[in-house]
This record gives C-alpha cells, structure tokens and sequence, in this order.
C-alpha cells in the first residue's frame, strides 16, 4: 500500500471517495492511502451513509484531518473491517501523541469519543473496480454540527499525526498481506 500527504489545504465535500481518486489526482496508482487537512461539508449527492441521508445529518466541521483509503480486490466487508481497525490505530496514537486527559478516548464502532464529544466521521464504500474508505479526524471544533473534540484539545500537531497513521495502516497492510502468504492451505 503507497501513502502520500497532500501539504493543500483541500475542502473534502464527498466527491473525493470515488475509484481512482489518489490515482488521477496525485499518481498513486493502486491500493493507497493520503491524507490532507481541510474543511468539510458533505452535500446530500455525494453523502453514501443511508442512515446519514435517512436522518438528514450533517457532515461538516471548519478544519480536520482526511484520509482516503482505497483498495482493489477486497469486498465491502474487509473495507469495514479496515475502517474500524484504522479507528483503533487512531485511538492508540492519540494516547501516544497526547499528554492530556486522552486516555478516556473510547471507540464505538468506526466512531472516536471523548466522553460525549465526537472526534472522528468515517464511512466506506465500494465501487465497480475499488473499495473505498473515508475517515477523517476534527481538528478544531468550529462548524460542527454536534458536541465534538480535536486533536487541538489534546495539543496533537495533524500533519504529523497524519503521516503516523498512515505509516501505522501501512504496517498493518503489509502486516496482514504477508500472514496471507505464509500459511499452508488445509
């Protein structure tokens, strides 16, 4: 899996979880990870969350942390399935990178909490050709349409951070890759 940081600043507004997006925008050709700082604001035509679009939600905050995953030959459930670990690697380097109260940071799902207070948004999808993972981190809690955290609370600098995570998924990628190849079938 290739990782990239995007240094733009880039309005995420849901038309980027699409197949090839890190290819024909930045020449990452297969599975990948980037990732980027910017606003949000997820409009009704690119939301893909049915329970999101059913409750007429809103997917916005004023400055956060994005990564996109995409991934070929894998189904939707290993797509959820990387989502939710990714939220795991989240949570963990949030107590490493923080000296705060962050150790009360608690997982629901593909979902970040601190106490009552949100931090993450994630969702993925698939395609005809590719899997896709949308995941992104508050970094500040301006334009949130609920109770939220960032990782300006727990004084967590986000491009750094970011390439953490990726290095992290990457790992695990590879990790997991590599499990696949050393068994004997039964």
């Amino acid at each position: 899996m290739k990782q990239l940081w995007v240094s733009e600043h880039l309005h995420y507004d849901g038309s980027q979880l699409r197949p090839l997006f890190a290819y024909m925008q930045y020449q990452i050709l297969g599975n990948s990870i980037i990732s980027w700082r910017g606003s949000c604001d997820v409009d009704n035509s690119h939301m893909v969350d049915g329970e999101d679009l059913l409750q007429g939600a809103q997917i916005c905050g004023a400055d956060m942390l994005h990564f996109i995953i995409e991934m070929f030959d894998r189904e939707l459930f290993s797509g959820v399935l990387l989502q939710r670990l990714m939220a795991s690697i989240i949570k963990d380097l949030v107590h490493e990178f923080s000296d705060s109260n962050a150790q009360f940071l608690t997982r629901d799902g593909d979902d970040l909490y601190w106490g009552d207070r949100k931090l993450s948004i994630s969702i993925s999808s698939k395609s005809a050709v590719s899997t896709q993972i949308h995941f992104a981190v508050n970094i500040t809690n301006d334009g949130t349409p609920v109770k939220t955290c960032a990782l300006e609370d727990m004084a967590i600098e986000p491009e750094k951070f970011a390439v953490q995570v990726m290095d992290a998924v990457v790992r695990e990628w590879e990790s997991v890759t590599n499990a696949t190849r050393k068994v004997k079938p039964l």
